[in-house]
């Protein structure tokens, strides 16, 4: 008898776990998508719900630590130094890829058709989302100086970095989905539809490793409640104010934090030391 349960169990378990074929219109409703595996939450909640290993739970959300806040906000700075020193004419070097803008994002999922593997790693450009009391305050700034030279723009950027505790969220990143649409889906945007938890690090030193949820938000979506509505053209609009126009509106992603270790090399406090509860 004892050897029918464990036999039964494991048949469960293989079921459970079984690969299921990749299908895009699981995902995609029309010209839209919708993630099912996590819920937005209240702008004011302290917790997220989302669907892990096919079961729902409630995670609470982290901020971030004031080492983080200090590095983040010393690299922006730095790099839009560079951006004037480039319009100024004066001699510069290139702006850094390395730093707070350009997370390496680990995911896993499922596997696309073109690919024996779920894991993936992508790097995407990665912000600060006001605070929802801030939110619109922050999007009519941008949307008003949408074509004000670049000099304008970089000085309301490193204005907005030098208050980033008093304006930004202390425990969300927000980032972009720019390619996957109907016809075709990057492996990042398979994987974050089924499985939403992911890792962020960032290449530089001092250095982080944020665990989150990552929640997608179709611009089309007539679901979308109207906070929803707000981050998504906020996190588009951000985007175009710094790198030009787009055609259209893109996926907006919200990276919600979970847990956050100092990953920093040769430091007694760091090498991946958790530092959130």
């Amino acid at each position: 008898m004892r050897l029918i349960l464990i036999i039964i169990t494991l048949i469960g378990l293989s079921i459970l776990r079984a690969d299921i074929a990749y299908n895009p219109a699981d995902f995609w409703q029309g010209d839209f998508c919708v993630q099912s595996t996590v819920k937005t939450p209240s702008p004011d909640s302290e917790s997220i719900e989302a669907q892990l290993e096919g079961k729902w739970e409630s995670l609470p959300l982290v901020d971030f630590p004031e080492a983080f806040w200090t590095w983040n906000k010393a690299c922006r700075t730095e790099y839009l130094e560079t951006f004037r020193q480039m319009l100024s004419g004066k001699e510069h070097g290139a702006p850094k890829l390395s730093g707070p803008h350009n997370g390496m994002v680990a995911t896993w999922g499922m596997a696309r058709s073109d690919s024996h593997f779920k894991l993936n790693n992508a790097v995407k450009g990665c912000g600060f989302l006001p605070k929802p009391e801030k939110l619109a305050e922050i999007t009519e700034l941008l949307q008003s100086n949408i074509d004000s030279d670049m000099l304008t723009k970089l000085n309301i950027l490193d204005s907005l970095y030098q208050s980033a505790e008093q304006v930004f969220s202390p425990n969300q990143l927000v980032s972009l989905e720019l390619y996957s649409e109907p016809s075709y889906n990057t492996q990042t945007f398979i994987n974050q539809m089924v499985n939403p938890a992911c890792v962020t690090v960032f290449l530089d030193i001092p250095t982080f490793k944020i665990k989150q949820i990552a929640r997608l938000l179709h611009p089309k979506d007539p679901k979308l409640s109207t906070y929803e509505k707000a981050v998504v053209r906020y996190v588009n609009l951000i985007h175009s104010f710094f790198h030009g126009d787009f055609p259209r509106d893109y996926i907006a992603v919200i990276y919600y934090n979970i847990e956050i270790y100092d990953s920093s090399p040769g430091r007694k406090d760091g090498k991946g030391t958790k530092l959130s509860p």
